[in-house]
């Protein structure tokens, strides 16, 4: 949202540039919290080889899981120090944590595979296949089932967490996205190909209700407000489509930036967020659970498309890097070695 400044009299004009003035000889300023009051509070080089894709923080644990294209770093949720690694996960796309079994998993869409991990050395225990280029990966834990979504395979492998058997699978008829439990025994996933959210049971692996999000088109990412069970689905073309999950029904669809490929939400404000490769952060209050107001766009940085939020101090984490510029056929260049980063966006 652009802010309109109106300068009133003469004086204030001149304020203003004595402000900027004092300001050009004190060298860069911080950057100043726009009416959410969130802001970026840090970028923390990290470097390191390959690109990335989902953030996972958990909270409770305070370590921060970023998807690395062939390992995992694991930083400290509060100091940003890398204090592990996990490696030999080809392609891997995203984590889960079982924090009730002591064990994490990671969906790897090079393997076609998920490898299991003790929590408290990252060492691996072992791996399951899936079906082909498992994506986003889910814990339920009233089911304590694991769920991988599969982009070629279209459909949903559901495995036992404890002991890594394997199900059963749910087929999908598309590209699936991200995906949500609310802790009831209901899964929601966004597909991709057919713009719809599915509803599944965790339980029985059957499909419940498969919900168009029109005027959403290529959903990706995918979050939930489990009080108001409202359902946050980020869009191609600057969209977010909320959405009832008693009902299926379409509530409110704010604008957001451009590039969007993850969503969240924190209950404690009532805040939801879509990053986006644009370098913003879409900042929406959920006034009611059909009322919605966008707040602003947050600068973040070019390519901080997907974030993880630490519920303890409200943090997000934008992973990012700079890219070359694209050759002759190329979607976009290839990314610079050593200018990883995390943006941290707080208040």
């Amino acid at each position: 949202m652009r802010k309109r400044f109106t300068f009133l009299t003469v004086l204030g004009s001149i304020a203003v540039a004595l402000i900027f003035s004092a300001a050009a000889f004190s060298g860069p300023a911080a950057p100043v919290p726009g009416a959410s009051g969130y802001h970026v509070i840090k970028t923390i080089p990290v470097g390191g080889e390959g690109g990335w894709d989902y953030v996972y923080v958990d909270s409770d644990a305070r370590r921060i899981y970023l998807s690395r294209g062939t390992h995992v770093m694991v930083l400290d949720a509060d100091t940003y120090a890398v204090v592990g690694d996990i490696p030999d996960t080809q392609g891997v796309h995203g984590v889960a944590v079982a924090s009730n079994l002591g064990r994490g998993f990671t969906s790897n869409g090079r393997s076609n595979d998920v490898t299991i991990f003790d929590l408290k050395t990252l060492k691996s225990l072992g791996t399951v296949k899936t079906d082909g280029n498992p994506d986003a990966i889910l814990y339920d834990s009233g089911t304590k089932r694991l769920f991988t979504f599969n982009g070629r395979g279209k459909n949903a492998t559901a495995i036992n967490a404890a002991d890594g058997t394997v199900l059963g699978a749910i087929d999908l008829h598309g590209k699936p996205e991200f995906a949500v439990a609310d802790g009831k025994g209901s899964i929601f996933v966004n597909n991709e190909d057919s713009s719809t959210l599915h509803h599944l049971d965790a339980q029985s692996l059957k499909e419940l209700h498969n919900w168009p999000l029109a005027p959403c088109k290529s959903p990706s990412g995918l979050a939930m407000d489990l009080t108001n069970r409202r359902l946050f689905s980020v869009c191609d073309e600057k969209v977010m489509a909320i959405v009832n999950a008693d009902t299926g029904k379409v509530v409110a669809t704010p604008a957001i930036c451009e590039g969007p490929d993850a969503a969240a939400f924190d209950p404690s404000n009532g805040y939801a967020f879509a990053s986006c490769g644009d370098g913003n952060l879409t900042v929406i209050h959920e006034d009611s659970p059909d009322k919605y107001t966008v707040v602003e766009n947050v600068p973040t940085k070019k390519s901080a498309r997907t974030m993880g939020l630490d519920l303890k101090t409200h943090n997000i984490f934008l992973p990012a890097a700079d890219f070359d510029a694209p050759a002759a056929g190329e979607r976009r260049g290839k990314m610079k070695p050593g200018s990883f980063v995390i943006v941290v966006v707080g208040k």
